[in-house]
């Protein structure tokens, strides 16, 4: 995955990846023009996240794809920064001339819940099984018992690790299965002076969350927050824990973190840290041969991932949404799905593709991730997410800083929101 289906829950990822293009606001592009109310102009262009050459070549390398399949094919792309999307899609897509198709992520369909149509019926008079696709993500994409996007990644958090580092350290390199302990254990060993065992960053969803969920904890149930769920505080209260009572990590900047702990780990300065298979590529650029993917540790050692993921959906205002429905299936096709994922680096959402994104990759590395992707939860969030998460900013620097547990800090936060 790469700029275009940014980090979840916070910009951390695209502070990394904007790097690798023009990283000006594209705002619209050219391309576009002026938008159209007829229903043929409106199913011909796609409205979602624009920030920079990144995420435009995300886009086109579906609208290539598919055109592989079908010359004929056309599709327009339209939308701000992704940081401004999910304000400005609620107004475009209420406007008289608004496109039939958008983007959305799992974590954001119920906020844009009466901007998307339900594909169920749509689905099955094409004759598409949903079935094909990752669970996780399906379940992620349904609101209130529809399909609202048809998902074309999953991309579980995973436990990224330097090889060399543990073989120095004289540890067995972890894998598919990976407990607490031996994580910790891992993580005091290889920790000495400047040196950590791993880096945390401060976002909510996280290594604490991950391992939260890893351990059977759920943060939003039946669309409430459940923040004050046992194993999701014990899982943030380990990882606070990581900083202040065991000390292999330092104690995360209160701004976004996330570009200070993936540097670290590419410079050697740490040994672990859990980010996205979207970062792939850039750990591999830095580390080469030295890199490593574990699953993400939990109680049993066994692998549930925390999976998160974007689709293409259709507007709830749309005129011709079978006509719309053509066009989001000609860019989520299996083949459209394994050439993207083989060029631009996103976990498949359609298992038969992983072979795509698994080429050029290590065995054990790969292994890791898909055992992650197949047994995982769906991030689902609440239309109030981004004030837990801004609540949760707040906090925790005082968490990391052992003034506060993660016990009053999720409490308070469902308290107030929940």
């Amino acid at each position: 995955m790469n700029a275009s289906t940014p980090r979840r829950f916070g910009p951390s990822r695209r502070a990394v990846l904007a790097g690798l293009g023009a990283i000006a606001p594209l705002g619209m592009l050219a391309a576009c023009g002026g938008s159209s109310s007829s229903a043929a102009d409106a199913n011909s262009t796609l409205y979602t996240w624009i920030s920079n050459e990144n995420d435009r070549a995300q886009w086109q390398a579906f609208i290539d794809a598919a055109k592989e399949a079908d010359p004929d094919f056309e599709l327009e792309l339209e939308g701000p920064s992704y940081d401004d999307y999910w304000t400005k899609v609620k107004t475009r897509m209420s406007s008289s001339d608004a496109p039939a198709l958008l983007t959305t992520q799992a974590a954001r369909a119920h906020e844009l819940d009466t901007l998307l149509a339900p594909l169920d019926e749509l689905a099955e008079s094409a004759g598409v099984d949903l079935a094909d696709y990752n669970e996780a993500m399906i379940g992620g994409m349904t609101v209130d018992g529809t399909v609202r996007a048809i998902p074309y990644d999953a991309e579980p958090m995973v436990l990224y690790y330097n090889k060399k580092l543990f073989t120095d350290g004289g540890l067995e390199l972890p894998g598919t299965t990976y407990t607490m302990d031996q994580f910790l254990d891992n993580a005091k060993t290889l920790t000495s002076g400047d040196s950590y065992g791993l880096a945390i960053s401060a976002g909510l969803v996280d290594l604490g969350m991950s391992i939260g969920v890893a351990n059977g904890g759920i943060p939003v149930t039946d669309g409430a927050l459940t923040l004050t769920d046992p194993k999701i505080i014990e899982g943030l209260q380990f990882s606070f824990d990581l900083v202040t009572e065991h000390k292999v990590a330092a104690a995360p900047a209160a701004v976004d973190s996330s570009p200070a702990a993936q540097q670290a780990l590419l410079n050697g300065n740490v040994a672990m840290h859990l980010d996205g298979p979207w970062m792939y590529q850039y750990f591999l650029d830095g580390l080469g041969e030295d890199l490593g993917v574990a699953i993400v540790p939990s109680e049993s050692g066994e692998a549930k991932g925390l999976i998160q993921g974007s689709g293409f959906g259709i507007a709830s205002n749309a005129k011709d949404k079978e006509g719309a429905f053509k066009q989001i299936m000609a860019i989520t096709t299996p083949e459209v799905i394994g050439a993207v994922a083989n060029t631009r680096g996103t976990f498949p959402s359609i298992e038969s593709q992983e072979g795509a994104w698994a080429e050029g990759k290590a065995e054990d590395n790969v292994a890791a991730v898909t055992a992650l992707a197949r047994n995982g939860e769906p991030m689902i969030t609440t239309p109030t997410w981004n004030e837990v998460v801004s609540q949760f900013a707040q906090s925790a620097t005082d968490g990391f800083h052992g003034n506060r547990s993660a016990e009053e800090i999720l409490s308070e936060i469902q308290a107030a929101i929940g």
